[in-house]
């Protein structure tokens, strides 16, 4: 019974053993590769340092290791900073995947209205309207531009009673009037026959009128002349 025992502890330890030479080997086996690692990355670091140094040279870039080092020393500094910055980047791309869907949406339907626009004729009218007011500009000096702006109240005045219900009634009817009449066919009236004509009520009416009008228009005149 005892050997028995005995035994069994001989090989729980052997297992132990098995156990530990198998960590310390694959312990050796990572430092090794570690060590590997290491020297690989110490040839590339000294042949990019190398390049580099040899670039700077010959690119006349002079470095001062007392601005790199404080360069160092300032970014480890803030490095919280540029963290906070880096996110904020991060956000800022985030926010321009979700929105462009919409910037595409909003693109497409831009194109669609100005197609649109297109057929309907804005876009030639638009050049047609500066072709006109480039017309404009180049037969009018800035002085008569001056004038303009000086009588503005004046002409907008005179448009606004021009555009009264009455004022365009009466105009319409003197078009017409115009319109109907024949210009190539128009009766020749003596001086006997006009005067006859003038006795006519319409002709008095008219006469009035213009008597009245003319009348009106000094009196306006005199009017402004004194204001």
């Amino acid at each position: 019974m005892a050997e028995k025992d005995l035994q069994k502890q001989i090989d729980d330890i052997n297992v132990k053993l098995d156990a530990i030479l198998e960590c310390a080997t694959a312990q050796k086996l990572r430092s090794e590769r570690m060590d590997d690692l290491v020297a690989d990355v110490n040839i590339i670091t000294r042949d990019a340092f190398r390049s580099t140094v040899e670039e700077l040279d010959r690119q006349g870039v002079e470095l001062n290791w007392d601005d790199l080092k404080f360069l160092s020393f300032k970014f480890l500094k803030n490095v919280d900073k540029f963290t906070y910055v880096m996110d904020t980047f991060d956000s800022v791309y985030d926010l321009m995947q979700d929105l462009g869907p919409v910037v595409r949406e909003v693109i497409i339907d831009t194109i669609r209205k100005m197609a649109e626009m297109e057929q309907k004729g804005y876009f030639e009218f638009f050049t047609e309207l500066m072709r006109a007011m480039d017309t404009v500009v180049t037969h009018y000096s800035g002085e008569d531009v001056k004038l303009l702006a000086d009588n503005i109240v004046t002409i907008m005045d005179t448009v606004k009673n021009m555009t009264q219900p009455d004022m365009l009634q009466a105009m319409n009817n003197a078009v017409t009037v115009f319109q109907k009449l024949e210009v190539d066919d128009i009766p020749e009236y003596s001086l006997w026959k006009a005067m006859k004509e003038m006795r006519s009520p319409e002709m008095k009416k008219g006469i009035g009128f213009m008597i009245t009008f003319l009348k009106n228009l000094s009196d306006e005149n005199v009017v402004s002349i004194k204001q």
